[in-house]
């Protein structure tokens, strides 16, 4: 039996080789990634390569992202979404936006995503505000604190069918303990507990362990 670290990693890039075809200029942004203010914590390639999948598998046109960083994920949705689909990514750092900037140039999706720089909240809000087209995918990769407030933004700006992804549910495990004193671990429990009180929701979380190490993510979907 394989418990290690090692043997995750090994096994990720063991899958990546083997079906995910990463280019040029995702591996670009991913690299890149290190540039940013939170080096190291994009999705993994295979994980990025599921964000598509899913995407693709609902249909989605339009997407909106909670935290662009180097815009590794962005691309993969901005793919997933084709010529005619739009990618809406929410950015606190204009340090980070401008790496992802030149990450969608060089992937050739620029013309199809807009980057909001600014508190993820306040952006979203802005978009309410502006009577947003709905959107069919929401992926939430952000201050985990505020996985709640962004949920409840995503309702406000998605249809009947859409579907939200959380990243980052696991914690390591430590999601299991509600005295936790760690913020992002309580921002996961509360965003949990709203979607399980919503009627209209309907949703599963998985573990994971890989390149990421142990985590884990959050699929919704909206049924009403």
């Amino acid at each position: 039996m394989y418990a290690s670290e090692t043997a995750w990693r090994e096994v990720d890039a063991y899958f990546v080789e083997t079906l995910v075809d990463e280019d040029k200029a995702l591996i670009a942004a991913r690299e890149s990634g290190q540039r940013t203010t939170m080096p190291q914590a994009e999705v993994a390639p295979n994980q990025g390569k599921l964000l598509a999948l899913l995407c693709q598998m609902a249909g989605a046109r339009r997407v909106l992202e909670f935290g662009t960083l180097a815009g590794y994920s962005t691309v993969w949705l901005a793919r997933a979404v084709g010529g005619g689909g739009f990618v809406t990514t929410l950015e606190l750092e204009e340090h980070n936006a401008g790496i992802a900037r030149t990450n969608l140039r060089e992937a050739g999706v620029a013309e199809r995503v807009e980057v909001l720089v600014g508190p993820a909240g306040e952006s979203a809000q802005r978009l309410i505000e502006e009577g947003a087209e709905p959107y069919d995918f929401v992926f939430i990769d952000a201050d985990k604190p505020s996985n709640p407030a962004y949920l409840k933004a995503s309702l406000e700006l998605t249809r009947p069918g859409s579907v939200i992804v959380i990243d980052n549910v696991v914690r390591n495990g430590a999601v299991t303990d509600p005295a936790s004193e760690d913020e992002r671990v309580q921002g996961v429990r509360a965003v949990l507990a709203d979607i399980a009180a919503d009627a209209r929701l309907d949703a599963t979380s998985l573990q994971t362990v890989g390149s990421k190490g142990w985590d884990g993510f959050t699929i919704v979907r909206r049924a009403r």
